[in-house]
């Protein structure tokens, strides 16, 4: 995906539980990385810095999201393609991500696609929301006209 300008942020975060957060960061880079790009990842992400000689594994599981989405800036894409981000997450640190990806619509000229359950959070970090139910684009609107409890009953199980 790196040679399209897409990076993707796995549903389950795949960190490497070995590498020092420093080391997942460049993982995903593709020749040298500029210091301004990790000033900026640690901006977003101050726990990042805090733990940047920590293995991967021994971060929460909010942290490893953070890093998991660290390490897909450090390609800087064009598009950013995050699935489930907010799985298993507590509340604040969802909340902490959801304004870290709005900073980061911010700072780069950049596409954010997200597939997410979590309506809040979809509606936090979206501009445009999708219903997909079996393959098929069931429901589709700006997030600013979106029904929040139609897509609720679409989206439960």
């Amino acid at each position: 995906m790196l040679e399209s300008g897409a990076a993707f942020v796995p549903q389950g975060r795949m960190i490497f539980s070995n590498l020092s957060v420093y080391e997942n960061l460049v993982s995903g880079a593709k020749g040298d990385v500029a210091m301004s790009t990790f000033d900026e990842i640690y901006a977003l992400f101050p726990v990042l810095f805090e733990m940047r000689k920590r293995k991967g594994g021994n971060l929460s599981g909010g942290q490893q999201q953070q890093l998991a989405i660290g390490r897909a800036l450090v390609t800087n894409p064009k598009v950013l393609v995050l699935d489930e981000p907010t799985e298993g997450i507590q509340p604040s640190i969802i909340r902490d991500i959801a304004k870290a990806l709005r900073e980061i619509r911010k700072m780069r000229d950049l596409t954010m696609v997200v597939s997410e359950q979590v309506v809040s959070f979809m509606l936090d970090v979206c501009d445009r929301v999708l219903v997909l139910d079996r393959g098929r684009f069931v429901h589709e609107d700006a997030r600013e006209n979106i029904d929040t409890a139609k897509v609720k009953r679409l989206l439960a199980v």
